[in-house]
């Protein structure tokens, strides 16, 4: 649908915009009206972490955007979770237009905190969503070992969690252990088993979680030459591992069927926490099965994997659409991949580094309690994390889950100790919020 003016606001030199990105790693925040806010720095980057297919405007909210101008907050965002417009905002004179592409809700808070403006705009959009669950301090592969994890590097570390006093109530296998983007249930060669390691994991008093893209599938993968007709015809979420990914038709019978076997296997096997990412994957609009659009066919992906893995089992968003996603996981990353690195090389805070983490899930703090548990993703502080001492002080900050991800081996004393020290509960609680020029 063509834009069209939706409001109208008077703004002065102090007036700030807040986008909303897409995803978990698109960026997120206020900005002044003279800043120049990130946007994508590749064709790549602008599929898998901004919203494939919009090229968006001076200033642009996925779903939501607000102005806080003259001591008013306006907030301007989708209707339901089911239809998400891109939202502009343009300054003309003396006017800030604001537009949409689809139908919009507007609403108008005098909060001193903007950012309350949006907590209470969250609130109410969340009605009747499910309770935000507590969680236990959990420990993940990925910024240990990377892709090359094994079943070894995974149980060294859990022997180590109770030799240096760490709390540790979830293990995570992150990416790495498959053959094949797609193929969940065939591990690496090298990697060791999947099944015996979830049972030496829960033998050692833990819950075990694992790593699935659900709704990806590489080009090289078997669930890709022996299953075409499962795929979205012409559609790519970009290229990553060196190869192309495509999307999973989950209104497709046969994928359907495929994707709740693969995550009642994993149920079976002893794993009872289900980090999903590259999720954006499953909203791109294509030619499904079904003809339905990208996020209608997402939110049916959800729910098939619920009905798989039941109600007591947790969904842990990521990398994926945020106003879809309301009701449908149990937390959410709300920021991009931190990494050893402060910058990413690309010079775009949608790719990881610890620039573009801190800022868009400190923007998106106002979902915590409301919507989920926010994940602003993993604690590492291992000596060649760069300013690890600041990252460790934002995950103390941040609301929600509280995640290590180093090989405890690589800790020195000082990182141990902050280890030890932030490995806690999280709160169901919404999180006190901070004004924007705090």
């Amino acid at each position: 649908m063509p834009f069209r003016p939706v409001a109208e606001l008077d703004h002065d030199p102090d007036t700030l915009v807040f986008e909303h990105g897409w995803q978990s790693w698109s960026p997120s925040g206020w900005y002044r009206l003279d800043a120049r806010p990130p946007r994508p720095t590749a064709p790549n980057h602008h599929v898998m972490a901004y919203r494939p297919g919009v090229e968006a405007g001076r200033f642009q909210g996925e779903g939501l955007l607000a102005v806080a101008a003259q001591g008013r907050t306006t907030v301007v965002a989708a209707r339901t979770p089911d239809t998400v417009p891109s939202i502009r905002a343009e300054a003309h004179g003396n006017k800030l237009v604001v537009s949409a592409d689809d139908e919009v809700a507007i609403t108008t808070s005098t909060s001193a905190n903007p950012n309350q403006a949006l907590a209470d705009w969250a609130d109410a959009f969340a009605t009747g969503a499910p309770p935000v669950r507590v969680f236990g301090p959990s420990w993940c592969s990925w910024y240990a070992y990377w892709g090359k994890v094994t079943e070894r590097d995974v149980m060294n570390d859990v022997r180590q969690f109770d030799q240096h006093d760490l709390s540790v109530d979830l293990v995570l296998l992150d990416e790495g252990y498959q053959t094949a983007i797609g193929d969940w249930l065939t591990p690496r060669d090298d990697f060791g088993s999947t099944v015996t390691l979830a049972a030496d994991i829960r033998s050692s008093g833990r819950r075990a979680g694992i790593w699935v893209a659900p709704f990806l599938v590489s080009s090289d993968s078997e669930t890709a030459r022996k299953h075409p007709e499962w795929l979205v015809p012409g559609i790519t979420a970009g290229t990553n591992w060196g190869h192309e990914q495509l999307v999973l038709d989950v209104t497709h019978p046969g994928a359907a069927r495929h994707l709740q076997d693969v995550f009642t296997e994993l149920c079976r096997q002893g794993y009872d926490h289900f980090k999903l990412d590259f999720l954006y994957a499953g909203a791109i609009d294509g030619p499904r099965y079904e003809q339905v659009d990208g996020i209608a066919a997402y939110r049916h992906g959800l729910r098939l994997l619920r009905e798989a893995v039941g109600p007591n089992r947790i969904l842990h968003g990521c990398g994926a659409p945020i106003l879809p996603s309301l009701g449908l996981v149990d937390c959410m990353r709300i920021s991009p991949d931190t990494d050893p690195l402060v910058e990413p090389p690309s010079g775009d805070i949608s790719q990881p580094g610890q620039h573009g983490a801190r800022t868009t899930s400190v923007a998106r703090e106002f979902l915590h309690g409301r919507w989920w548990a926010n994940d602003s993703d993993c604690l590492i502080v291992r000596p060649d994390v760069q300013e690890r001492e600041r990252w460790a002080n934002h995950i103390e900050q941040a609301p929600g889950l509280r995640m290590s991800s180093d090989p405890i081996s690589a800790l020195d004393r000082w990182g141990l100790d902050r280890t030890r020290e932030l490995l806690v509960p999280s709160s169901p609680r919404p999180h006190p919020l901070k004004d924007p020029d705090a």
